[in-house]
């Protein structure tokens, strides 16, 4: 397996072939891994979720336009960060794509210097999206391992209830409470309250 360079991943969708070819020797010299695609379509098709990336995208392309691009991403809560090429009449339509959540949008032509500082920001967030992805996906994981029972419990364990007022609240036995926390515990690997609620609430211990 070929080692690919420490800086991400560039994902590259323009009907273009000229913007697409100059991008990808613009962006290999500064050691980024590039991939180029000529449609949305092509690029949806073959987009990992998985890798560390950042999109450049044209804002109007034949078939699936860049805007379409990028309600297809939100809708699989992409965490792919997204800056958008336009043209010169683009500017409103750019500013929209922002309120949805794209990064920025470079005019065409752009400056080439303009163009790596706004990859680098990109990809610098897309580390801290990738890791909050990850985190997300994994919490889901572990929460979906408790029964209904178990939810309840830790629902009310979050809101700080006692063991006898969540006994009192679900009508068992405060043995039972003790259980059932012991029971979260183990599935959602949380050896302390406060691990338990790191979890529950979606946070993670800041080194």
């Amino acid at each position: 397996m070929s080692l690919i360079p420490k800086k991400g991943t560039v994902y590259v969708v323009d009907d273009d072939e000229a913007v697409r070819d100059s991008l990808q020797w613009l962006l290999e010299g500064k050691d980024y891994r590039v991939r180029c695609f000529e449609s949305a379509e092509a690029f949806l098709s073959r987009y990992d979720a998985r890798e560390v990336a950042c999109l450049l995208v044209d804002i109007r392309m034949g078939g699936m336009t860049g805007l379409e691009l990028q309600d297809k991403l939100i809708e699989r809560k992409s965490p792919l960060p997204i800056v958008f090429i336009t043209g010169h009449g683009d500017v409103p339509m750019a500013v929209d794509t922002m309120k949805k959540g794209a990064m920025d949008f470079i005019q065409k032509p752009f400056k080439e210097d303009e163009l790596v500082t706004l990859v680098e920001r990109m990809l610098d967030h897309a580390k801290d999206a990738f890791t909050d992805h990850q985190q997300a996906a994994s919490r889901g994981a572990l929460l979906s391992k408790l029964t209904s029972r178990e939810s309840q419990v830790l629902e009310r364990i979050v809101a700080g209830r006692l063991n006898k007022q969540i006994a009192d609240d679900l009508g068992i036995s405060i043995k039972t409470v003790e259980a059932h926390r012991a029971n979260i515990m183990e599935k959602l690997n949380a050896n302390t309250v406060a691990d338990l609620l790191k979890i529950a609430l979606g946070q993670t211990a800041k080194a």
